[in-house]
């Protein structure tokens, strides 16, 4: 199984060469960088090619990017104002747009296969608006992302919104060729884990791994909330490839979880796949 860790969970501080070799040590093989500065200056190119080279330097893979949620956003601070595709009003669903654009660009210098992608932030509802603004947006940067060799991949959310049942029903709709990072913390919140894997099945393309209490999005590590692991680990070995499991927590107290916390759940998820006879060989 390869090891692929968002580094979501350090989003209020630099992505330095220090943290990434603590990554590597932990046992993970590749990343996905969430864009959000002071985190990563996706705008900047000396900013991406010091990461280019800090990945070089400690032989981690770039397994792709989390797209900005939110702009004017402030070290320490949980988040600054909400940006969405989805936005109906012109202006600002526009500059979201050019935001998501920046950090496609990144793959000019630093290539990467997966744009993880929320369709709105926030408990949005399913607004036949906002749906039309997001075809707007998704038929532009699906061929922006494109040329750049990345694929957009739509993340479901615990809104409704972006709950499996309307994205599902908005693919139809629109017939955009889009793929999805399946949430399994976000499902768990929104329904059923596995209804809404079913919805999303034959798109999936990447995951966000996280447990929490059916509740809040607490982004915990697997096994210290409520979702049934062997359940979901069953329904992911059902797919034509094996599916990357990137696992994307929060910090729930300075420090915590540690790397070594996390390197042990890796293992545990690791042996449970193989108890099932899972294949873990991804392309």
């Amino acid at each position: 199984m390869r090891r692929i860790f968002s580094t979501y969970i350090y989003r209020n501080q630099p992505l330095t060469s220090s943290l990434l070799a603590a990554i590597k040590h932990a046992g993970i093989d590749s990343v996905e960088v969430f864009c959000g500065t002071p985190h990563f200056g996706y705008r900047v190119p000396e900013a991406i090619r010091d990461l280019s080279g800090m990945l070089e330097e400690h032989d981690l893979q770039l397994h792709g990017l989390h797209a900005p949620t939110e702009r004017n956003f402030v070290a320490g601070r949980e988040s600054g104002i909400p940006m969405s595709i989805a936005d109906p009003e012109r202006i600002r669903r526009i500059d979201a747009v050019d935001e998501v654009k920046r950090a496609l660009d990144v793959a000019e210098i630093l290539p990467f296969r997966y744009f993880c992608q929320h369709l709105a932030t926030g408990r949005q509802e399913a607004d036949p608006r906002r749906f039309e603004a997001a075809f707007s947006s998704l038929e532009h940067l699906i061929l922006f992302a494109k040329q750049r060799g990345v694929t957009i991949a739509l993340q479901n959310s615990a809104n409704e919104l972006g709950s499996p049942a309307s994205l599902h029903q908005f693919v139809k709709e629109t017939r955009l060729d889009l793929r999805y990072c399946f949430d399994i913390g976000h499902a768990h919140i929104d329904s059923d884990v596995a209804a809404s894997f079913e919805l999303m099945r034959d798109r999936v393309v990447t995951t966000h791994i996280h447990d929490n209490h059916g509740e809040r999005d607490e982004h915990l590590l697997p096994y210290e909330g409520t979702i049934d692991w062997d359940a979901a680990l069953t329904d992911f070995s059902r797919t034509s490839t094996a599916l990357p499991l990137v696992f994307e927590l929060k910090e729930q107290s300075p420090g915590m979880p540690s790397l070594d916390q996390i390197r042990a759940v890796f293992d545990k998820l690791e042996k449970h796949l193989d108890e099932k006879g899972v294949s873990t060989t991804q392309v």
